[in-house]
Formats: C-alpha cells, sequence, structure tokens
C-alpha cells in the first residue's frame, strides 16, 4: 500500500542531513573592516586651489576626502588654467586606478578616450573611466572645473607620451 504524501514529508524531517566531505561549502570569510570615515566640511575658499597635482596646467582643491576616508577614495576640484596648449596638455596617458567619476561643474572640456573616440563635455555633464583607460585631454575653456573622484586615494598615473 502507498505511504500518503503527508507521512513522507514528516519522515524526510526527522531523518538526519548527511552531508559528505566533497560537498561541503567553505565558510565564507567576513570582509575585512574598515575603518570608519571622519566627518568634513568643506567650504569654498579660493586660496585652497593649488598648483601641486598631476598637471602644471591645472589647480587642484582637495576636498578632506581622503584624509576622512583614511586613503580609501580621494576628490577634488580641477581648474584648467589659461588657453589650452596642444603640444603640453595632448598626452596619452592612464590611471591605476578602480574608480573614476568626473563630473564638469565650470566650462568645456574636449578628451579622446581609447575605444570611444572624442567626447565634448559641457557644464552638468559627467563621465565614469573604466580602470585603466588610455585617454587625453584635447582642449578646455579658461576656468574649466571638474569634480573628480577616485578610488583608490593615492592612484598612480602613467605618462604613455612624453
Amino acid at each position: 500500500m502507498a505511504k500518503s504524501a503527508t507521512k513522507m514529508r514528516a519522515r524526510a524531517r526527522k531523518a538526519p542531513v548527511r552531508k559528505s566531505a566533497a560537498r561541503s561549502r567553505p565558510k565564507a570569510s567576513a570582509a575585512p573592516a574598515r575603518r570608519l570615515h571622519k566627518f568634513v566640511v568643506n567650504h569654498l575658499n579660493p586660496n585652497d586651489f593649488k598648483n601641486v597635482g598631476l598637471r602644471d596646467y591645472a589647480s587642484y582643491r582637495d576636498l578632506g576626502v581622503n584624509d576622512a576616508t583614511h586613503g580609501m577614495a580621494v576628490a577634488h576640484v580641477v581648474r584648467m588654467h589659461g588657453p589650452c596648449d596642444p603640444k603640453v596638455v595632448s598626452k596619452m596617458h592612464l590611471h591605476k586606478a578602480e574608480f573614476q567619476m568626473i563630473y564638469v561643474l565650470k566650462g568645456q572640456i574636449t578628451s579622446e578616450f581609447e575605444g570611444h573616440g572624442v567626447h565634448i563635455m559641457k557644464a552638468g555633464d559627467a563621465w565614469l573611466q573604466p580602470q585603466s583607460i588610455k585617454h587625453k585631454v584635447l582642449d578646455y575653456s579658461d576656468g574649466c572645473e571638474l569634480l573628480e573622484i577616485v578610488l583608490p586615494g593615492n592612484f598612480k598615473t602613467v605618462e604613455l607620451e612624453k
């Protein structure tokens, strides 16, 4: 005589579960704990723009994110100076970074990205650069300002042209 479905389910619940060594999954390791970020407020002060960044034709205003995140990320405003000189500016390079996002605050910038062509970006436009994408600035308006956010905070730039 066939057993009822209810009795079979009840027996299955009571039966011990056997796990073979080959089928057992390794325990997932917990992600390393990150240090807590500090609270930071950064008010605009024109004197905060320094000519101590990656490029001579730009000044940088550090927003305090690198220190507040213990190096996890950097955020700065980049202000371009004077008329663009392609002999100085238009050099192919890449950044060794996990994440790089740029938002145009003022003016206009034209850049070329390997495999993605030339893009003219104006105030209010933004772009996300994939890791290590080769790119170069072709032109910018005087006073162009960009907000750049990069992870990690101590990323490296590799110059591909001299």
